[in-house]
Order: structure tokens, then sequence, then C-alpha cells
């Protein structure tokens, strides 16, 4: 069933078939091309995949970055990373990075960074002389930064599949790697704006209003604080930490920025629920595929073999590396957890290598995968925001390229960075 099962799967992706009907329609090839069971068992899986209560919080946070993304809070951020780095050389690409950053926080999808602040941010920089597909490429990386920093939905379905990490831990794991990711951007950002003459025409605000300014966007970075502060101290789980950031992302929006009236909610809820349905069917599908795997007895072979091979830990994590960036060249960071760490997980427990470690590697790596073609979904949501040709897109990508493999290639190769966190704050 394994053939049948990736041969339909390369085939439907390759026809530009959506990845959630994609991997549901090659699971239903593989049991009616190549076993006895009834395909009713699809369903089941499926459903089974989504009976799950911490999954709850995959729509209420994504509720949440809707209702603070309106205007008021994504300016503040805005507003504040200009003051802090507007002035450099190469400013308004370093503000575009900042607040992927700072929204990265709120929304904890590449996605939403791409569509809110980075459309705006987009729009700023070309209004200030840099070229247009070079800001969305700018973009493009910056927003890589959705899922690494916290709160972040594929640290949640991770967590699902790997019983020895949780979510506060995850969350914790990803701030150093995030801030690192952000900070090899900003470097890749300098050099290209040196060499094209991109400087900033603003000075430097005075410090009480770059006081003021930060101090006005404190509500909003402080969801941040609230999630993960209250999940390590165990006030909430993390499911009901998506609804208090609901119900913040409430008080904030309509009291403190007094941006979000009540007529707007149904707007935000609808667009909510489109993506969360569509995040959902992705799990579901991937359920089923991975039900196929396990029976199959695929991860069992494939962890024996490698085990077999006595590799060291580095030399697996190079290996992984490799696999994983080819594997998001065609697929979505979600399914992609959803198939592939049940795995590789085991294997690297085996190895020796921290949990942690192991976890921010393979979402690093699939988050990756949305900045390159032929599926890169954030290269399709610039280019369809800002009517750019993909094409164009790609041409501006390789400082970008080089300075994310450069991230990964030091969080695979120092280990601290993604443990030291979660042990020093008691994960």
């Amino acid at each position: 069933m394994a053939e049948i099962l990736f041969a339909a799967l390369f085939i439907l992706l390759a026809l530009g078939i959506p990845v959630a009907f994609a991997m549901a329609i090659s699971v239903f090839l593989a049991l009616n091309l190549g076993s006895s069971y009834p395909n009713i068992v699809v369903v089941k899986e499926m459903f089974s995949g989504l009976d799950s209560f911490p999954l709850l919080a995959v729509p209420f946070f994504i509720l949440a970055a809707e209702i603070m993304t309106g205007g008021a809070v994504t300016l503040a951020m805005l507003r504040l990373a200009q003051s802090l780095v507007g002035h450099l050389i190469g400013g308004l690409g370093h503000a575009n990075v900042v607040s992927s950053a700072m929204f990265a926080g709120i929304s904890g999808s590449a996605l939403a960074d791409a569509a809110g602040p980075g459309t705006m941010m987009i729009r700023m920089m070309e209004r200030g002389g840099y070229g247009r597909a070079y800001a969305g490429a700018l973009t493009i990386a910056s927003s890589v930064v959705g899922p690494i920093i916290p709160p972040s939905i594929t640290m949640i379905i991770y967590a699902m599949q790997d019983e020895k990490v949780s979510v506060g831990s995850l969350f914790m794991a990803g701030v150093l790697p995030g801030i690192l990711i952000t900070g090899m951007v900003i470097l890749a950002n300098a050099r290209v704006s040196h060499i094209r003459g991109y400087a900033s025409g603003d000075p430097m605000p005075p410090p009480k209003e770059i006081l003021r300014i930060a101090l006005y966007a404190l509500p909003a970075l402080l969801l941040v604080v609230l999630i993960v502060g209250g999940i390590r101290f165990g006030v909430f789980t993390p499911t009901e930490a998506s609804v208090i950031a609901v119900f913040y992302a409430l008080l904030v929006g309509m009291f403190i920025y007094r941006s979000l009236q009540i007529r707007d909610l149904p707007a935000i809820i609808l667009r909510a629920a489109l993506v969360s349905g569509a995040v959902l069917l992705i799990l579901g599908a991937a359920r089923a595929f991975a039900w196929i795997l396990i029976i199959e007895s695929l991860p069992q072979y494939l962890a024996g073999t490698i085990i077999s091979w006595d590799l060291s830990p580095i030399v697996f994590l190079l290996a992984v590396n490799v696999l994983l960036l080819i594997f998001g060249l065609f697929m979505d960071p979600l399914p992609g957890v959803m198939i592939l760490v049940p795995i590789l997980a085991p294997i690297s427990f085996a190895l020796g290598i921290d949990p942690n470690h192991f976890a921010i590697v393979v979402i690093v790596n699939l988050t990756l995968g949305l900045t390159t073609p032929p599926v890169g979904s954030l290269i399709f949501v610039v280019s369809s925001t800002m009517k750019m040709k993909p094409s164009t897109l790609i041409k501006e990508m390789p400082p970008f390229f080089i300075a994310l493999a450069s991230a990964l290639l030091l969080i695979t190769f120092i280990p601290a960075l993604s443990t030291w966190l979660p042990k020093a704050s008691g994960f």
C-alpha cells in the first residue's frame, strides 16, 4: 500500500490538487488498490485525528490572531519597529523584519505575518525607494519566524505527535531560534541595502518618543507574555491559553486601541473559521495518511534501518535537514509534522538527541519550505496580495536563502539554542 500511497500523493500534488484533498485521495486509492480495508476506515481515522481537546487551541489562536490584526494593533507594532531600527541603513527593511518578529508573538502563523503587517511594510518600503520585488522577498523571509516564536500552531501539532515534548517546552525552545533567524535576515537586508544604497531618510526618534511608542504597543506585545507565562506557571493549559488569548484580543481591540467594533466580529469569525477549516482538513487527512504508514510498519522499518547504520547524532541531524528541506519543497509544515515526526522523533531520541532540540530543527526545516518553490505558500501569498509574479520574488530570494540556511545550521550544531531556555524556565 505504501508504494501506491506515495505515488498517488506526488502525482496529485504535481497536478496542483490542494494538500488535504491530495492526501485523502491517496489514502482512498491505497486502500482500494492495495488492501481489503473498507473505505469507512479513512473517515474514522480522519475523525480520530481531529477528536482531541488540545487541538481546540488551533482555531482559538487563529481567531485571536484575526482579532489582533486590526489596523491599530498592526500599526502600533510597525511604528515601534520603525522607531527602533528605521534610522539604520536599510531601516525600513529592518523594520519589516522586526515587526514580523513582534507579530509572530500574536499570530503563530507565517502566512498571517505575510498577509498582515508584511503587506503594509511592502507598500511602505516601496514608497521609501526599495524595489518592490525585493521588499516582497524580504517579507517572505521575515515571515518565517511566525511558527518559531511562540505561540505557534505548528508547535501545538508537533506536541500532539511526540509525547516527549510539551507545548510549553516547545514555546520556550522557539524563542532563541526565532531571535537568531530574525538577526540573520536583518544582516542579509543590511548587506543588500548597503550594496544597493537603500538608506534611511528618517533620524532616530528621541528616547522619550521611543518610550511613548513602546508603551502604546505594549498591550499587543503582552499577549505572548500572558500565554507563555500562564502555561509556565500552571495557571492554564495551552488550550485554555488560546481561549484567554481570544478574550484578551477582544479587550485590547475594543477598549484599549478602540479599533474593533461589534459589527466587525462576524467577518473576523468567518475568516478565522475558513482558515481553521483548511488547517483541520489537512490534519484529518494527515492522520489517515499516517495510519497507513503505521499499519504498513514503515516507521518501525525505517527506525530499525537507520539505527543499524550507527550514525552519530550530528550526522543524523544533517541527514534529517536534507530530507526535510526536500520534503518541504512539496508539502506544508502541518502535514509534514503529522507524517514525519512519528517516524523520526523516536530515532532521534534513541540517538540521544534532546527532544526539544530535534523538534525545533524539524519545525524550522519545514517552515523554510514555505519560502521555496514549487509549493512555497509564502511566495504565493505575497505575489497574490501585491499582484507580482512569483518568479520576480524568487529572483530576489538568494541572499535570504543563505541567511535562513545559516540560521538552520547554527540551530542544528548548537543544541543550547533550543534547550537552554526550556531547562532554565523549568520545563
